[in-house]
């Protein structure tokens, strides 16, 4: 993707996003590298034909999302990445296309070992009979699947309301923040033959401990079901080599 491919006039609200988007994917990806200066103002405003307060507009929300600072007389510098907002939903985006997929990959299932088990162990002890209608909801919209599409949200659906029952705001928040990443994680393992047969009894096994108010089984359970995804992953990355 190139510069050119914003220089479309387009209207004044959404200018600055195209710039953001172009920046935060070459801050992001590296290209313009931790410590250094973001290219002159008036260089970047001629580049992208938009107006100095347009540009100003889009060098705030990086900063926001903690890519990038600014200073009088310095301009804009790339911050360090343990400075990131890594949970912001656009830099995790553009850290999934910058990131080569098996790291990414990696990456994602040592946060999802780390937060999904504890998330099960905690609402196996605070689910409400509401929660478990919202899980059995969700479990009920896998099973109806046809394709992996359709079977996709379903599962997104399972874990958020898994997370929502742990009465926990900070911990809803976290896994709100995952699901980009997660959809993408399902995407690529949901490409097994037999995705239900596989992925369905050990979703049933997380909700059934939940339900029997056992947390040590429920984080047991999602242990397996996390292991599983890493096998299945596995498979096929090595049946495309």
């Amino acid at each position: 993707m190139t510069a050119a491919n914003y220089k479309t006039p387009k209207p004044s609200k959404s200018q600055h996003a195209h710039i953001v988007q172009y920046l935060g994917l070459k801050i992001v990806s590296g290209e313009i590298a931790v410590h250094e200066k973001l290219p002159n103002e008036i260089d970047l405003c001629d580049e992208f034909q938009v107006s100095r307060p347009v540009f100003r507009e889009a060098i705030r929300v990086l900063n926001a999302k903690g890519l990038t600072y600014s200073k009088p007389r310095i301009g804009t510098v790339v911050r360090n990445k343990l400075d990131w907002h890594l949970l912001d939903p656009d830099v995790l985006f553009w850290m999934m296309q910058s990131t080569p997929e098996n790291e990414f990959f990696k990456t994602l299932s040592t946060v999802r070992r780390v937060l999904e088990p504890e998330l099960a162990f905690i609402a196996a002890s605070t689910a409400t009979e509401d929660d478990i209608l919202a899980m059995y909801d969700a479990y009920d919209g896998m099973q109806k699947a046809k394709n992996i599409e359709e079977f996709i949200q379903p599962d997104i659906n399972f874990h958020l309301a898994i997370a929502k029952a742990t009465h926990n705001d900070l911990l809803v928040y976290m896994s709100k923040m995952l699901i980009i990443p997660l959809q993408q994680s399902i995407k690529v393992t949901s490409l097994r033959p037999n995705l239900q047969s596989y992925s369905l009894p050990r979703h049933k096994a997380i909700l059934t401990a939940i339900e029997n108010k056992d947390p040590l089984s429920a984080r047991h359970a999602s242990l397996v079901q996390l292991e599983d995804t890493k096998i299945a992953y596995d498979l096929l990355k090595s049946s495309t080599k």
